[in-house]
């Protein structure tokens, strides 16, 4: 299937993708608020600015859209077929960031959590949600 808009309109459309403060990550970060977790955004001071950081505890959340961090295991998850040499470039190379930043963050001592944009859809969102508060819960014991 061809794309529907013209390559500068893509374009123009793909560039207004936010990369922080989206829809699932403030979902994220509204509940964990609600449940009482303090937390900082998008920390400088740490490999890949995460979105979210609680510091007393040693904890990162990522929250991963599915499309940008290539989420194979997704059943959203779909590479353009236009400019797909730009795409599969793009998204391997932040798999690859992924992996390092993960790695040193665990490497200074932080638990890090990934929460990908397909586990907030309304039939699993809340018990993606739970599960997450449970794990912060238990580690920091």
């Amino acid at each position: 299937m061809a794309d529907v808009f013209t390559k500068e309109k893509r374009s123009e459309v793909m560039s207004k993708i936010r990369s922080s403060n989206t829809k699932p990550e403030m979902i994220v970060r509204r509940y964990l608020h609600k449940e009482g977790f303090r937390y900082s955004l998008h920390s400088t001071k740490l490999p890949g600015k995460p979105d979210i950081v609680l510091a007393s505890r040693k904890i990162v959340v990522l929250v991963n859209g599915c499309f940008w961090h290539g989420h194979k295991k997704c059943s959203t998850y779909k590479t353009p077929k236009s400019n797909r040499e730009f795409w599969v470039n793009k998204i391997s190379t932040n798999i690859i960031r992924d992996k390092r930043n993960l790695k040193t963050l665990t490497s200074l001592g932080y638990k890090v959590f990934v929460v990908w944009e397909c586990q907030l859809k309304m039939h699993c969102q809340q018990n993606t949600l739970s599960m997450l508060a449970h794990k912060i819960k238990a580690s920091s014991s």
